[in-house]
Order: structure tokens, then C-alpha cells, then sequence
């Protein structure tokens, strides 16, 4: 990826970790069902740097957030049986667990260890110093440490003590995950090839208002679906039925139009549309033009006109930057726009014509339930984070990391 990025940061490679206590911040908030993880792809993904760093010799103590316990004691939200979760990770090792994550249970914990080994401390938003970015409380971590690594980007874009106060007080770098993620998404919107190309899709412009004004600027051709592309539609003056549209963010599409035509990035909205009379699995559907949309019907998918002229722009790009589904997907048969899609940017990628990022929580669903997860460039596993990189903010807990 660009040496250029990666110069900007610091990485585990410039640290001397050897017979050092290394905290390393993750985010392991996954999903549980009845103290079992549901979903491990985050503690996976932390393995290389992990794995690394006690190779290394280094004494490995683990921190995360689990949910939203607001500085109380929320036993539900113990990061114990995710602890377990890591050791299976990790092939196997014992990761030692304490009760808190400042204070005696932790000093313990942390004293006790080896070189090489790991240990993992209660969740940090137990306390409601995390979340403050409370100098005492990033002080008090930074104590059990003798140098900091980030390998949570998803939470980044917050400034908390254990996501930019401590990497303030102590030496401080980017595990394998964040330097992998910056790379792949500096590499994307910062210094990608051109022809660039954004999908954005999802129910509402008001939440991606300002993503869809900063990619105007930087990409060549911006594809919009999903509901957001209703409101596009009714801004130029198409009837859209029942769909689903926010008819008050009109006057913010026809200015977002205006501002892609005077920085030369082509706009491209559904010409056909597939439409029903009501959201639901195997309900009848009609192909329509969009200037056809009977009143009292909703547009639920993007139509096979409109699916070959994204494909068509998709085989004329080089980089692709993906955020939002083109259709009501989680809905047979309303997932066929986003499926076929998917699967085109995955065989280009694959083909080595197309450098492909994505990112966001309906985005992964999406790729997942088309069957192409794997066969993009990077898939980023963040939500808001990856939102507000798209919306062009500098992200604290990434800034924090710069040279």
C-alpha cells in the first residue's frame, strides 16, 4: 500500500517492545448471546498484532469497551467470557483475566505476567472516566503500561482516555489491524487511481449529508441508492409512491447535484425500479421506470437497467469505495440490485482491476449476504468510525498516532 501513509504513522515496528508491558486497545464489543460470542470476527482480526508483539517479548495486556454500561458496574457486560473467546483465539494460550481495569485487580494481573504472555482487563467503560477522556482515569491505565498500541480504529473516532489521553502519555503506536485499515482507506479517498467510484446507499441522505458532500469532491462518479435515492428522485420532481423518502431533504439534494456537477463527479440515481405494494418476503413485484411509479406502491429495489449501469461504471474504475446497500436486501427478492453489484466489484477486484473498500454495519451484512465478504480489497468492520472517515474528519484517536 502507499509508503507515503504509512510513514505518517507510528507502527509496532518502532517500538522496542522486548520484556515491555504493551497495552493494547482493541475493540472487542461483539456480539453475545447467552455469554457465548456470536460473531468473533473482531478478536480475529487482532490476532496478527497480538501474536506479534508476545513473539516480540513483550507482556501483552489487553483493554476494551463492551456496550454501553455508563461508568456503572454492569455484570452483562463483563468482558470475562470474551477473555475465553480470545484464548481460543490465540490457538489455545491463557489470557489472564482481571476484575477491574485500574487498581489493584489489574496491577496484579499485569505484575504477575511474562514475557510473551497475555492478559485482559475488565471493561473500561465500567468507569465513567473512559468515555470523559479523564486525564486521572488515562493516567491510571497508563501506569500498568510501558507503551501503547491502537488496534481499535472502529472506536477512533472518539476521543476517550484509553483512545487518544493515554497515547498522549506514553510511548504509542498502531497494531497491524489500525496501520491495515488507515492504509487500505487513506489509500481509497487520499491517494487512490482514478477513476474512483463511491456506492452510497442506505434509508436516509440526512445521515449521510456530509459523507455524500465530501466524496462529491474526491471521486469521479458517485452511485446512490437505497431509499437516500428516493429523495433524489423527488428532488428533480419523480412521484415515488409510498417509498420510503424524505421529502424535506429535497433542497440538500438538489445542492449536493449542483455541487457534484461544478466539481465534475457524475451523479448516477436509478433509471428502473422494482416496486410492491408492501415490504415482505415473496409479495408481487413490478418493474417500472422510474417516471412510472404508481402512487400506491414503494420502490424497494434498484431495476436491471439501472444494475448494468452501475456495473458498467464499476468496469471503468480503478478504486471503489462502498457504504450503504442498493436495495431493501435483508428482503428477498429486494436484495438482487446489492447482490449482483457486490458480486461484480468482488470478480474486478479479484481480477486485479479494481481496489475495493467497505465499510459500515448494513455495508458488511450486505457484502456477507451476497456472498463476496471476503473477495473485496479490505472490508472495514467499523461503523461510525468509517462514516466520519468517509465524511472527510480527522479521527482522534488516529491523529494521536501521527508521527
Amino acid at each position: 500500500m502507499n509508503s507515503k501513509i504509512t510513514s505518517a504513522f507510528k507502527t509496532i515496528d518502532d517500538l522496542d517492545v522486548a520484556g515491555k508491558r504493551v497495552l493494547v486497545r482493541v475493540d472487542f464489543n461483539v456480539p453475545m448471546k447467552d455469554g457465548n460470542v456470536t460473531d468473533s470476527t473482531r478478536i480475529e482480526r487482532t490476532v496478527p498484532t497480538l501474536q506479534e508483539l508476545s513473539a516480540k517479548g513483550a507482556r501483552v495486556i489487553v483493554i476494551s469497551h463492551f456496550g454501553r454500561p455508563k461508568g456503572q458496574i454492569v455484570p452483562e457486560m463483563s468482558l470475562r467470557p470474551i477473555a475465553e473467546a480470545l484464548s481460543e483465539a490465540l490457538g489455545g494460550q491463557p489470557v489472564q483475566f482481571a476484575n477491574d481495569c485500574i487498581g489493584e485487580s489489574a496491577e496484579t494481573v499485569v505484575a504477575a505476567l511474562s514475557d510473551g504472555e497475555f492478559a485482559m482487563l475488565e471493561n473500561l467503560r465500567f468507569h465513567s472516566g473512559e468515555e470523559k477522556n479523564d486525564a486521572a482515569f488515562a493516567g491510571q491505565l497508563a501506569a500498568l503500561g510501558d507503551c501503547y498500541v491502537s488496534d481499535a480504529f472502529s472506536t477512533s473516532h472518539r476521543a476517550h482516555a484509553s483512545t487518544e489521553g493515554i497515547a498522549k502519555l506514553m510511548p504509542s503506536a498502531a497494531g497491524r489491524l489500525m496501520q491495515t485499515e488507515v492504509e487500505a482507506l487513506a489509500g481509497a479517498l487520499e491517494a487512490p487511481e482514478h477513476p474512483v467510484a463511491a456506492v452510497v446507499g442506505g434509508a436516509k441522505v440526512s445521515t449521510k449529508l456530509d459523507v455524500l458532500g465530501n466524496l462529491s469532491a474526491k471521486v469521479d462518479v458517485l452511485i446512490i441508492g437505497g431509499a437516500m435515492a428516493n429523495t433524489f428522485l423527488h428532488a428533480q420532481g419523480i412521484n415515488v409512491g409510498k417509498s420510503l423518502c424524505e421529502a424535506d431533504m429535497a433542497e440538500s439534494a438538489q445542492s449536493i447535484l449542483a455541487q457534484a456537477k461544478t466539481q465534475g463527479c457524475e451523479i448516477v440515481i436509478p433509471s428502473d425500479v422494482v416496486v410492491a405494494a408492501e415490504f415482505k418476503e415473496g409479495v408481487a413485484t413490478q418493474t417500472v421506470d422510474v417516471h412510472a411509479v404508481p402512487s400506491d406502491m414503494m420502490v424497494l429495489d434498484v431495476g436491471p437497467q439501472s444494475i448494468a449501469v452501475v456495473i458498467s461504471h464499476l468496469e471503468k474504475c480503478k478504486t471503489l469505495v462502498w457504504n450503504g446497500p442498493l436495495g431493501a436486501f435483508e428482503t428477498s427478492p429486494f436484495d438482487v440490485g446489492t447482490n449482483a453489484a457486490a458480486q461484480a466489484a468482488a470478480r474486478l477486484t479479484m481480477e486485479g482491476a479494481l481496489t475495493s473498500v467497505a465499510g459500515g454495519g448494513d455495508t458488511v451484512a450486505a457484502l456477507a449476504h451476497a456472498g463476496v465478504l471476503n473477495d473485496f480489497s479490505y472490508v472495514s468492520t467499523a461503523g461510525g468510525a468509517f462514516l466520519e472517515w468517509l465524511e472527510g474528519k480527522e479521527l482522534p484517536g488516529v491523529a494521536v498516532l501521527r508521527k
